[in-house]
């Protein structure tokens, strides 16, 4: 009895991000970077240690369009790595095409060049690949660019946006029907590969940083039995779609392997095991040792000590090599009690890789709210207080300081 292929599902490799991280001086690459490069390297292990018979990368491998050769350099290493162990697929996400329709994708260089035991998906297409336990069929659908599927289009003039995001979703639901049609004559089990979003999937924090409006796939389209497995990128929250469902395949995303940022805090990272036969696939989510991120939230309101109060607190968790925000609610009294230093000093005995913040959100009477000295204050701060006046939730004013400062942080390193 033929063994089932063995089969390692990662995506939204996201390689360049340089949040919440510093640059390592023995290097010259930020240590955020260096997070990320480790993930791949444990799921190389993993692929080297179980003997993958296949390896897939459903799209996204730099967080820019645009990587340096640094990045590209050492994205190169694991999937040369990952080629001598067995054959490996990359398809290209929204993150690898490039800006300019003519231009290359930042992964087309290992099709440019031949590189052994690799094959990119850039174009909707099936491709027969033979591994050391028997033949498997792959289908590839890269991101749905919209010059791509509109370019044979006949689009008449003065359609509205609505009505050319009508069109491109036809496209390209009738370019997967087309795949799935064709992968039906093949005896062999078979599998999807895409970069797109499915409806029902939960979004994270890559609503930050996915590039143009995003296409919404009905989930009809791809839980189809012609698929032994689905193998999804684009979304960085680990899903099965199809999770108990008689008859369909499994619908997965196999996430991001490291964290973002905050919106990213209670996800766990990784990528997906999968056992291959025609007609069945079984599959396990296998976590990696992602950088935790974690939110300490103290109420100091009334406290004779809010300093050690805070300091107390952090004395209660376990934040090593954690990128760490505090978040302090503080009445006016206590707020004028609470000293930065010892609790900076307190996050870094913890040994904490990194500070991304502490916050102070302090109830004061609305004509104080925003203060008579606004002078002195950080733009972060400055927006808070902004915010409070509003009567903007809390939690939603902490999602918008989040956000605010990374556009913070890019303008001042200009």
């Amino acid at each position: 009895m033929t063994e089932p292929i063995r089969l390692l599902h990662f995506a939204d490799v996201h390689i360049g991000i340089e949040n919440y991280g510093r640059t390592d001086p023995e290097t010259g690459v930020s240590t955020r970077v260096r997070d990320f490069l480790h993930r791949l390297d444990e799921m190389v292990e993993f692929a080297y240690t179980h003997e993958a018979d296949l390896a897939i990368f459903a799209g996204d491998a730099f967080k820019s369009r645009n990587p340096t050769p640094t990045f590209q350099r050492e994205f190169a290493f694991r999937v040369q790595d990952l080629a001598q162990q067995c054959p490996v697929v990359l398809l290209v996400g929204n993150h690898d095409l490039p800006s300019i329709e003519k231009r290359a994708s930042s992964i087309e260089i290992y099709e440019t060049l031949n590189v052994p035991n690799t094959i990119v998906g850039r174009d909707y297409a099936l491709h027969e690949i033979t591994t050391r336990r028997g033949p498997v069929l792959i289908a590839t659908a890269p991101y749905p660019a919209r010059h791509y599927l509109l370019r044979d289009a006949d689009l008449p003039h003065n359609k509205t946006i609505a009505e050319i995001d009508a069109i491109l979703e036809e496209q390209f639901n009738a370019r997967l029907e087309q795949l799935a049609e064709e992968a039906d004559h093949y005896d062999m089990p078979r599998v999807l590969v895409g970069h797109f979003s499915v409806s029902g999937a939960a979004f994270g924090s890559e609503r930050s940083v996915m590039l143009g409006r995003d296409l919404i796939v009905m989930l009809s389209t791809v839980d189809n039995p012609v698929w032994d497995y689905v193998a999804l990128g684009h979304i960085h929250h680990h899903q099965c779609l199809t999770l108990g469902r008689a008859g369909s395949p499994p619908v997965v995303y196999s996430g991001s392997l490291e964290r973002i940022d905050f919106g990213e805090e209670a996800d766990r990272k990784g990528f997906v095991w999968v056992e291959l036969e025609r007609g069945r696939a079984r599959w396990e989510f296998i976590e990696v040792g992602s950088r935790p991120f974690v939110t300490l939230r103290v109420d100091v309101r009334g406290t004779g000590n809010p300093t050690q109060t805070v300091i107390d607190e952090i004395a209660r968790h376990d934040l090593r090599e954690a990128v760490v925000r505090v978040i302090l609610a503080a009445d006016l009294e206590a707020d004028l009690l609470l000293q930065d230093r010892p609790i900076q000093h307190a996050l870094q005995e913890a040994g904490v890789s990194h500070v991304a913040a502490v916050v102070r959100n302090v109830e004061r009477p609305a004509r104080l709210r925003l203060g008579t000295s606004p002078e002195g204050l950080t733009p972060e701060q400055l927006l808070e207080r902004y915010l409070l006046t509003k009567d903007v939730p809390q939690e939603r004013i902490e999602v918008l300081i989040d956000h605010a400062r990374r556009i913070f942080d890019v303008e001042t390193s200009h």
